[in-house]
């Protein structure tokens, strides 16, 4: 898959079938519409591309709510070379897109430097200044430009609608056992672990510590049942993570602390990635470091249940 970051470096000479989208998550919703316009690319002799910002606009627009992602750019892209893309245009969201008219859009960007023959977005896609493109301005430019429109309707399970703010609720609400049916697979967090004060080594629970990347979403404080995959291990194992502060300590910087179960080598310096299967319970505060040792073991009893 071939990477654009800036709209002048782009270098398509194929026609394309292009999605556009922000893909936060890269959920359900997300990968039937890129696995659309990937089959009619081949179909047709096309080459397939996605379109999307590497940030997200709404935080490019001061005095809005600060939208955490629920992806680190890095695990976006390979979700989506994953789903078989040919070119992938990721953009950051900048004053030449917040002023870009939507037909610039379209004329420029979409049939010009992609080489659009086939676009396709979901319902509710909007893109222009003041966001006034739509599916509707789509429409009657494919009519104009002869180009194929392919607009996805509201992709729904269980009667809930997918969409990438309905996840980063359930994450923040530490729903993250129902993630995995929207995003079609278990919300994670990954990092390279730090030297901590080795409190948990102190209590008998050495723990992996992560701070998460800036501007990801967190679940909410609290202890999880987790599966760790360390470095470029291929199978996962089972532990007991707590997001949060460690109050009982006095702390104050939010961090992803890992207690691998029956695992004892060195993790510092090395990457892991923590999937989060469910929610054991909310963050307290201990008297006792004792009470604390206590609550650690039946948590970590609690998730080799949950696991196993």
């Amino acid at each position: 898959m071939k990477i654009f970051e800036d709209t002048n470096t782009i270098a398509i000479t194929r026609g394309t079938a292009v999605a556009l989208g922000h893909f936060d998550g890269v959920h359900k919703g997300h990968v039937k519409l890129i696995a659309q316009m990937t089959a009619y690319a081949a179909k047709h002799g096309l080459a397939s591309c996605v379109f999307t910002f590497s940030n997200s606009p709404k935080n490019f627009m001061r005095g809005k709510t600060v939208v955490k992602s629920i992806l680190t750019q890095t695990e976006k892209r390979e979700l989506i070379r994953g789903l078989g893309v040919d070119y992938l245009v990721s953009v950051p969201f900048d004053e030449t897109f917040h002023e870009m008219t939507p037909r610039a859009f379209i004329d420029d960007l979409a049939l010009g430097a992609m080489r659009a023959k086939a676009i396709g977005c979901g319902f509710n896609f909007r893109f222009g200044k003041n966001a006034k493109g739509d599916t509707g301005t789509l429409e009657r430019a494919a009519t104009a430009e002869g180009f194929v429109l392919n607009v996805l309707p509201p992709v729904k399970i269980n009667g809930v609608l997918v969409s990438s703010t309905m996840i980063r609720e359930l994450i923040q609400a530490g729903d993250v056992g129902l993630c995995v049916n929207y995003l079609g697979r278990r919300f994670a967090l990954s990092g390279a672990v730090i030297h901590g004060e080795a409190n948990g080594r102190k209590l008998g629970f050495p723990t992996a510590n992560v701070v998460p990347p800036e501007g990801m979403v967190l679940p909410a404080d609290g202890v999880y049942a987790t599966l760790v995959s360390i470095g470029k291990e291929q199978e996962a194992r089972p532990a007991v993570t707590n997001i949060g502060v460690r109050p009982t300590f006095g702390g104050k910087v939010r961090l992803s602390e890992t207690h691998v179960l029956d695992f004892d080598g060195n993790l510092y310096g090395k990457t892991i990635r923590v999937e989060f299967v469910k929610r054991l319970r909310g963050e307290v505060k201990f008297d006792s470091f004792d009470q604390l040792s206590a609550q650690i073991a039946s948590d970590s009893r609690n998730a080799k249940r949950v696991l196993r």
